[in-house]
């Protein structure tokens, strides 16, 4: 791979931060619609704090879905608090002028119509959803809360999938009604779990009744909702209609007089809770916090500081380039993860927060909106890392956190598996885990054979696959090295998750025979799984990279010498890579040995992203590229859909015009409205897996380091050019300008950093 090294001391220096000066560069990539929406696919997002709203107009009124993080009833299903439908009258909306637009900079979405102007905005920090109508004529206005849950919902054959029960429902199962209320000019609604749940179904099921107790549980008593109103509303009544295939009943509130300003408010409130007074209690408290204008004002300052911590700028001058949408897709779909910056559960990989009527997905699968494929509160950690990887680089560490306290509010339940189980220390992280920490109750497996290990799940995919933990690890060790974060309080989950393969699989050595280490010392680890494709492995290849480079950084941290002798022996005992030979060529190998092949993905990439052992300026790279350019079952699976990452390992490996092909193919526009509602792939719509798959590429291609070396445009194509700013290790942020094939402006902070730079343009 030959690369042209430009040298500093040509370039140009900035000596301030565009994207922190100027203004205006976000507005290009706001999205602007000039007519109306045909149903719930066309909506656009909207959010904040860790609320997303689906925005739209359609015949002539304004509608939103609203959802929020950990709004899970109790077969664990992420339910939306609703719909609201806005009529106006005089309508403005029958004039022949129409503009929505998402307005990236401040974070919210503008209706204009008819001399009528709307505001969308959530408050980022507190859980306040505004609709601000102003109009240069006095209009009534009619707000219609619309809620599906009015009665107990038979969950019918295929709904399954959007709760923790999937395929296996039981006969009779329901989504249980919410409850309404009005009280002059207020509308409360609200889902109240009772006290048996899925948890306790599944407790029982794997054979953990033993220490229930002890166990932490996220869904009894959970209650959800929030409160509607206005100070120029009255309740008007009641009705039913049906929307995209689904019945509801509606609330309708009515203006007590005509005006040309009106507030109206939607509060949010979550608590686990006994007494519904208490909830009450906490709502009320909510609402009664609500300073408008101080708000609104401290959360334009929140997105507008969101936007200046990275950028990825491409083709600015030329918005008809198929360049310049991936840039613009970029900065959409950071949008759409700021929504839940501050969620208390990370952002789910099928939908987030932006889910809208199932119909328009798949035909076949047309439920109610709470519906999406692969559950609610149950996490796939393969397809959540790529949700939260590329927020290194953006700069979004304090967005990181929800994902890390997943993982941390589990780990005691976790440790119990493996108490209970095969009474050894270590949390035990399935791959296919519930918000309580426990693996999916039918992919654990209902009917499993008289016998067969209960810490295990019965399932062709699943079964053995316990390292992706490590990479969620490996994030929290990457932020004490980009941010200087204290990660003091994650650090009993890292060791934890390093201890359950150093014991588990010294006992199944022991099991099997009289030593608990091999010939050369090293682990046995057998049975395991090179992601869910390679299956029953021995020596997985993600699993020695994620030992391996997680307890090498788990050395370096400030501990007491024993705790640093105990894992230096315990990196000693890790095996080695596995390297194979396939038509004359060495390639990483996926394991040491496996006996079957059950999905597509290219594990043998692994050790390049995530675990970075091999890229640009690092040993063997070459090794690396013949696996990716040659392997038979690398090239059998490549492609860029969904969760896919081969444009992250074509960036990692300085393969340019590969990295370009694939990102190209990866970031375009969704095949919907919003250029950003990718999927549904492998899984739902919008794809979060599949835009944050396309972030870390991109960012890949432009920023990587080696050691102390920080490589600029590794992969970059030198006909696109580029302003982007963005952060890599030790604390540092970068930001250059790439035109016309020449590095015009660099500027790296802290300054000294200036001597690790070396730009690379590939001719």
């Amino acid at each position: 791979m030959k690369k042209t090294f430009v040298a500093i001391l040509l370039l140009t220096f900035i000596t301030t931060s565009r994207a922190a000066s100027s203004a205006d560069w976000l507005n290009a990539y706001n999205s602007q619609w000039t007519s109306q929406s045909k149903g719930s696919h066309q909506s656009m997002p909207c959010g904040g704090g860790d609320i997303g709203l689906n925005v739209w107009v359609e015949n002539n009124e304004l509608l939103f879905y609203i959802s929020r993080s950990g709004s899970l009833d109790e077969n664990n299903c992420l339910l939306k608090s609703g719909r609201v439908r806005i009529k106006l009258s005089p309508n403005p909306f029958t004039s022949s002028s129409f503009r929505q637009e998402l307005k990236l900079r401040d974070g919210y979405v503008e209706v204009e119509a008819g001399g009528t102007v709307i505001q969308l905005w959530v408050n980022v920090f507190s859980p306040v959803i505004h609709v601000d109508v102003k109009s240069k004529q006095k209009l009534s206005a009619e707000v219609c809360y619309e809620n599906w849950r009015y009665q107990d919902r038979l969950i019918r054959k295929g709904e399954g999938n959007a709760n923790s029960y999937k395929w296996a429902i039981p006969k009779g199962l329901v989504t249980k009604a919410d409850v309404v209320e009005t009280q002059g000019n207020k509308l409360t609604f609200y889902h109240k779990n009772s006290e048996q749940t899925v948890f306790d179904v599944t407790v029982a099921q794997q054979g953990m009744d033993s220490v229930k107790k002890e166990m932490y549980n996220p869904l009894g008593n959970l209650t959800f909702g929030g409160m509607l109103w206005g100070d120029n509303l009255k309740f008007a009544g009641t009705s039913q209609g049906e929307y995209a295939g689904t019945d509801y009943k509606s609330w309708c509130m009515k203006s007590v007089k005509p005006s040309q300003s009106h507030q109206i408010y939607v509060a949010l409130y979550t608590e686990q809770v006994a007494e519904l007074n208490q909830w009450k209690q906490g709502l009320a408290k909510t609402v009664g916090q609500i300073k408008t204008n101080a708000d609104k004002k401290k959360t334009r300052a929140w997105w507008n500081a969101y936007w200046n911590r990275s950028s990825i700028c491409i083709n600015e001058t030329n918005k008809d380039s198929e360049a310049w949408r991936i840039g613009r897709n970029y900065q959409l779909f950071r949008y759409m993860l700021g929504c839940n910056a501050y969620g208390s559960y990370p952002t789910k990989f099928n939908g987030g927060l932006f889910t809208f009527d199932p119909c328009h997905v798949d035909t076949l699968q047309s439920f109610t909106p709470d519906y999406r494929k692969w559950g609610g509160g149950t996490m796939t950690a393969q397809n959540q890392r790529l949700v939260y990887f590329p927020m290194l680089k953006s700069g979004d560490f304090d967005m990181m956190k929800s994902q890390f306290a997943f993982y941390m509010r589990i780990l005691k339940n976790a440790e119990l598996r493996s108490k209970v189980y095969w009474n050894h220390k270590g949390g035990c992280f399935p791959e296919q885990i519930e918000n309580f920490g426990l693996p999916n109750p039918s992919e654990y497996g209902w009917k499993r054979p008289a016998g067969f290990d209960k810490g295990l799940e019965y399932n062709a995919w699943l079964e053995y696959e316990w390292d992706t933990v490590l990479e969620f690890c490996n994030m929290i060790l990457e932020t004490k090295d980009y941010n200087n974060e204290k990660i003091d309080e994650y650090v009993p989950l890292i060791e934890s998750a390093l201890t359950f393969f150093d014991e588990h699989y010294r006992m199944l050595a022991t099991q099997r025979g009289r030593k608990a280490l091999d010939g050369d010392g090293h682990l046995v680890l057998y049975p395991g799984s090179a992601c869910e494709t390679y299956k029953m492995t021995y020596n997985s290849t993600t699993t020695i990279s994620a030992l391996k480079v997680v307890l090498e950084k788990m050395i370096k941290l400030p501990a007491d010498s024993a705790k640093t002798a105990h894992w230096k022996e315990m990196l000693s005992t890790i095996p080695p890579i596995t390297i194979k030979e396939e038509n004359g060529k060495k390639m990483i190998a996926p394991a040491k040995l496996w006996e079957r092949i059950n999905n597509v993905e290219s594990p043998q990439l692994y050790p390049v992203f995530p675990w970075r052992i091999y890229g640009v300026g690092k040993k063997e790279l070459d090794v690396a590229i013949n696996t990716y350019l040659y392997d038979s079952d690398a090239l059998k699976f490549r492609s860029h859909i969904g969760w896919k990452q081969d444009n992250i390992f074509a960036a990692c490996l300085g393969l340019t015009k590969e990295a370009q092909r694939l990102t190209s193919l990866k970031m375009k526009d969704s095949d919907l409205r919003f250029p950003a509602f990718w999927g549904p792939g492998y899984d739902w719509t919008p794809d979060h897996n599949w835009g944050g798959s396309g972030m870390i590429g991109l960012q890949e291609m432009l920023l990587q380091t080696n050691g102390d070396q920080i490589l600029l445009f590794p992969s970059w194509p030198v006909e696109w050019d580029v302003h982007f700013k963005l952060h890599v290790s030790k604390n540092t942020t970068v930001e250059a300008e790439l035109k016309n094939g020449k590095v015009v402006n660099l500027r790296v902070y802290p300054a000294e950093r200036m001597k690790d730079v070396i730009v690379m343009i590939k001719k």
